[in-house]
């Protein structure tokens, strides 16, 4: 067994913990994986926790617990969560640029998703007019633009 020990500067506003060094991020992890160049296992590791963000995320969308009482039902409820999150993670690559690709569900919500806005049809064609004073009506036009610009999948 091996115990590979990465030392890093944290991020800007990063918290350290009682075991971290001279101001530095200490991250460790054991494997029994041979014949593999460290930097491959490390690799591996850190991509682990890409998966590990998508679990969290899910617990946020409503993976949390099971609100309804039959099987069938909290089948339902699992697909439906499966759907959102499905848009939560292909939505930040298609259409997110900046810090908004970062964002959370929970800020995405508060964000983007509960933004009000007014449908209005003139000419035969809808639009959908956000608040001015909504600070992300700048992010929510842009992304419905880059959203509006993909090619019809057809």
């Amino acid at each position: 067994m091996r115990l590979i020990v990465r030392k890093e500067r944290p991020h800007p506003g990063a918290q350290l913990r009682f075991t971290d060094a001279d101001g530095l991020h200490l991250t460790a992890f054991a494997t029994n994986t041979t014949g593999s160049p460290i930097a491959a296992l490390e690799l591996r590791h850190r991509q682990r926790a890409r998966a590990e963000d998508r679990i969290r995320n899910a617990r946020a969308t409503g993976l949390r617990n099971l609100p309804l009482h039959d099987t069938a039902q909290n089948q339902i409820w699992l697909e439906i969560v499966q759907l959102a999150l499905d848009l939560l993670a292909w939505m930040p690559m298609l259409t997110l640029t900046g810090k908004p690709r970062l964002w959370e569900p929970r800020r995405l919500r508060l964000r983007l998703f509960s933004a009000s806005a007014q449908l209005a049809t003139t000419a035969r064609r809808r639009h959908l007019r956000f608040a001015d004073h909504w600070p992300w009506t700048d992010v929510i036009t842009a992304t419905l633009a880059r959203l509006a610009a993909l090619p019809n999948p057809g």
